[in-house]
């Protein structure tokens, strides 16, 4: 009986003991498990991230900005009984014609309509476009006259005014490539988000070279930097009978 109890005594003495030894293994075990769940869950995070990182979210990426050859055009509209321009359309080509002697371009385009009902009269108006271009600067040798087919029906064909140069430009509005339905759940905005921003910004963009690097900067104004540190001093001048008065001086 004490030899059995020994035994049992022995046995649970070696299973306790066998326990306790393997306890810290364990443990061990455990947190390699732990840090390997989590090592996991970060690479998963990581991998979400580089693939969402690849796809263009910013609408400038999507429409960007850039400086390329395009066309400067404008119509003058004439009807058949026209006879001369009008005060309206003269200061429109005027206008035109400041745009074209600020732009790098050589040479600007008239383009006068032929086969249509209005023909005869854009032939006329075409000699006033002409002299308004002279008067605003353009030499003869720099205005190219040319003539373009139209239909003899249908609306009046304007007068063209044009010339080539580059421009900041950027892709055409209205693409959907998708559902917008396809995507509601991303909370993201639609490929065509922000296009027409920067297509205004691009049209009013007087120098395109801007976008590539700043301009020198102008001489100084010395009257005015004087004047705006008189200011800051509190001096104020002031004539009177040909007196100078200073006020707050010394």
């Amino acid at each position: 009986m004490s030899t059995q109890t020994m035994a049992i005594t022995t046995r649970k003495g070696w299973t306790l003991m066998q326990q306790h030894k393997h306890r810290p293994v364990a443990r061990r075990l455990a947190s390699i498990a732990l840090v390997a769940t989590w090592a996991g869950l970060l690479a998963s995070c990581g991998n979400s991230q580089m693939t969402t990182g690849s796809i263009p979210d910013d609408y400038r990426t999507r429409h960007p900005i850039v400086l390329a050859e395009g066309q400067s055009a404008l119509d003058v509209p004439v009807a058949s009984g026209d006879i001369r321009l009008s005060t309206g359309l003269k200061d429109m080509v005027r206008g035109f014609a400041q745009k074209f002697v600020a732009s790098p371009a050589g040479v600007i385009q008239i383009q006068v309509p032929h086969g249509s009902y209005n023909a005869g009269a854009a032939s006329t108006l075409a000699g006033d476009v002409r002299r308004t271009l002279n008067e605003a600067g353009i030499r003869q040798q720099r205005i190219l006259m040319s003539s373009y087919a139209a239909s003899p029906s249908g609306d009046a064909a304007p007068i063209r005014l044009s010339f080539v140069t580059t421009k900041a430009m950027t892709s055409q509005c209205g693409n959907w490539p998708e559902d917008l339905s396809d995507n509601t759940y991303a909370n993201k905005n639609w490929y065509n988000f922000g296009c027409a921003s920067q297509n205004n910004l691009a049209a009013q963009i007087a120098n395109p070279s801007d976008l590539i690097a700043p301009r020198a900067m102008t001489p100084i104004d010395a009257v005015q930097r004087a004047k705006v540190i008189s200011t800051y001093r509190g001096e104020s001048t002031g004539s009177d009978s040909g007196t100078t008065i200073t006020i707050n001086g010394n």
